[in-house]
């Protein structure tokens, strides 16, 4: 459906030309993560700020690298920010699981406990980031969109253990 895949190039397109929540957070209060895709140079800072309650109150992202991935982290800010921590994670698991569908060896949330794919749970509304679905064709450039994801799953589990040590 050329259409429907020229919308979402826009969105993508849109995304990376005018990226959402970009800069940085002061640390602390926030947890500063660095991500770094070594095939292609990607690279991506992520900020996170979790309130007592465990709600994403506020999220930044920096770094530098290719449409995919500089999109895909700013669309991955927008979706999240003011979710709880259990609410990102689910959304995180249902992104890496249509990220991976096709495609298996991927590690981490999309993965099965066998090692292969996940089927996206489709009570999870996707929202903007359907426009991604189409980067499923070309394997390597799943990393690209993953690695802000994979980066803010790190930035939840380090922010969780400096709170337990606490």
């Amino acid at each position: 459906m050329p259409g429907l895949e020229d919308l979402y190039r826009e969105i993508i397109l849109d995304h990376y030309r005018n990226p959402r929540n970009r800069g940085e957070l002061p640390t602390p209060p926030a947890h500063r993560v660095e991500g770094f895709n070594p095939l292609c140079g990607d690279e991506i800072v992520v900020y996170v700020d979790v309130d007592d309650e465990g709600r994403l109150t506020d999220l930044k992202i920096g770094g530098q690298g290719c449409s995919i991935s500089q999109s895909s982290a700013s669309m991955m800010t927008a979706a999240v920010k003011g979710r709880t921590e259990a609410e990102t994670r689910e959304l995180i698991r249902a992104f890496k699981a249509m990220m991976s569908i096709h495609e298996r060896g991927l590690d981490g949330d999309g993965i099965d406990g066998d090692g292969g794919p996940v089927a996206p749970d489709p009570s999870v509304d996707m929202g903007e980031l359907e426009a991604l679905r189409g980067v499923v064709k070309f394997p390597v450039r799943i990393k690209c969109a993953t690695l802000s994801w994979n980066t803010l799953v790190q930035a939840f589990d380090e922010a969780s253990l400096e709170r337990s040590r606490e």
